[in-house]
């Protein structure tokens, strides 16, 4: 018999929230493994003690958008609305069922008051990577890194166009020594101090959000972008550091100085690394030879002219400092330029009757030029772990852990779009990202823990309770025994 539907959505009941939140979702995993009380601790200087308003909790705040970063809920109005529906998030935040969620506009004015230069976000981050480590769920000796582009807020066909000094390297110093070194090592004078102005270059400048770089790359969108540099450890592929910058810049450039930041922050003895074929660059393949990392970088075809040999081509004669042409001629050493590259060349009377000058040159003076960097040594030896055993199987592992991070962060949580403009506040979103992405894999790493251990632990268990059980028994019958001699 069809009953008639009874409304109940005005009966008393007698519930907790304990009693509605299921045992075993992620929210439960991670309140029972990772504490939040430090975040009280790094903000308390920025409110004051004995004047003003009852602030929020930060605590219960930054609970609120790390909910928002786990569950990809990229607007915080939505996240509010979310939070006064859902049980799970009611109890994750310290909320009753009647308690009155906190308006969306609290986080942009503590963004925009309160927490901006306070630097909260990178503690928050390093808390729970300390964390990680002291549950020892991070190795510290392989590491891979790799850049993603998020798209920034604004439109890509609203910019102006503005002619800015390009920015020296930061080992141009160290460059200049070499090159100087190198040339007096051939005989030759030093290079006379550049003249003129500083080089400059033209660069588009969003109207809309001026820290946003304008990327133009093979395979990739073109528009208004940031990376999100990232490295990831290779035991469980946890995020260890994570760097924002405008999309105009090259994924090399950043690197040393974070991978420095890295070992000193968290004291990892750094052994090994993987990296995109983006990172073999002469200062790269440097700075991890006299770090004494074993470095593995990824190879990338160089450009080609049909019909001409390659640079494999010619062999470097180390002991003669020259190069051996596919014809057997000696190309010498010449001169060692600005950008640090060593010149070999050739001499119009040894290429004039080669047979294969077609497949070589097409210069006007029929010359050919071989360039070799003052650190191409580095490169050499950085290049050779690749053909390894040892590089095939930790470069097989960089898809496995930083690509795949990169994935879920764009897929399940919220990582494809800026959501703020300006690159300290997308930093802040990044951060606080990679900080979920590891307080989930953290949690569910330590939950699958505990139950191998008990499930270890069930002979032990089950010995225990047949033993008590023997024991009752032996105890009743010790009691009957007596009652039997007192009657």
């Amino acid at each position: 018999m069809l009953k008639p539907p009874a409304p109940h959505q005005h009966r008393l009941e007698m519930v907790t929230l304990e009693e509605l939140v299921p045992p075993d979702p992620l929210l439960r995993l991670i309140d029972r493994h990772i504490p939040f009380d430090f975040i009280r601790d790094a903000t308390r200087h920025l409110y004051c003690a004995d004047n003003g308003r009852p602030a929020v909790d930060p605590v219960q705040l930054f609970k609120m958008l790390f909910i928002g970063y786990l569950f990809g809920i990229r607007s915080e109005r939505q996240l509010v609305r979310e939070i006064q529906v859902n049980v799970a998030y009611r109890w994750f935040l310290g909320l009753g069922l009647t308690d009155r969620v906190i308006d969306a506009s609290t986080f942009s004015q503590n963004r925009r008051r309160r927490f901006t230069g306070s630097d909260i976000e990178q503690t928050i981050f390093d808390r729970i990577v300390e964390t990680a480590i002291e549950h020892g769920l991070i190795g510290g000796r392989v590491f891979y890194s790799d850049s993603t582009h998020l798209k920034a807020s604004a439109n890509k066909n609203r910019h102006d166009v503005h002619r800015v000094e390009q920015t020296p390297a930061a080992y141009l110093a160290e460059l200049e020594s070499a090159i100087e070194a190198d040339r007096a090592d051939h005989g030759k004078p030093p290079l006379p101090p550049a003249s003129g102005e500083p080089p400059t270059r033209d660069i588009k400048l969003s109207r809309t959000d001026v820290d946003a770089g304008y990327m133009v790359r093979d395979g990739k969108p073109t528009g208004f972008f940031y990376l999100d540099h990232r490295t990831v450890d290779s035991q469980h592929a946890l995020i260890t550091d994570i760097h924002v910058t405008p999309a105009n810049i090259h994924d090399s450039v950043p690197y040393l100085d974070r991978l420095d930041r890295m070992r000193q922050r968290f004291g990892f003895d750094v052994g090994a690394v993987g990296l995109d074929a983006g990172y073999f660059t002469p200062a790269i393949c440097k700075g991890l030879n006299e770090r004494n990392i074993y470095g593995v970088i990824g190879y990338r075809r160089p450009n080609h002219r049909a019909g001409y040999f390659y640079k494999r081509d010619y062999v470097y004669d180390r002991k003669q400092d020259s190069y051996i042409c596919p014809n057997g001629q000696c190309l010498r050493y010449r001169t060692t330029n600005r950008q640090g590259y060593r010149e070999y060349a050739s001499t119009p009377g040894q290429c004039a009757g080669c047979p294969m000058k077609g497949q070589c040159t097409q210069s006007a003076n029929g010359v050919k030029v071989v360039i070799r960097h003052v650190w191409e040594d580095h490169k050499e030896a950085v290049d050779a772990h690749r053909l390894t055993e040892t590089g095939k199987r930790l470069y097989k592992r960089r898809k496995e852990t930083v690509e795949r991070s990169f994935a879920d962060a764009k897929e399940l949580h919220g990582h494809r779009y800026a959501r703020f403009r300006g690159v300290a506040k997308v930093r802040a979103q990044a951060l606080l990202a990679g900080a979920c992405q590891n307080m989930k894999k953290m949690a569910r790493l330590l939950a699958r823990a505990a139950a191998r251990l008990l499930y270890a632990l069930r002979p032990a268990k089950t010995a225990i309770g047949r033993f008590q059980r023997r024991l009752g028994t032996f105890a009743d019958e010790f009691m009957l025994r007596l009652a039997f001699q007192h009657a």
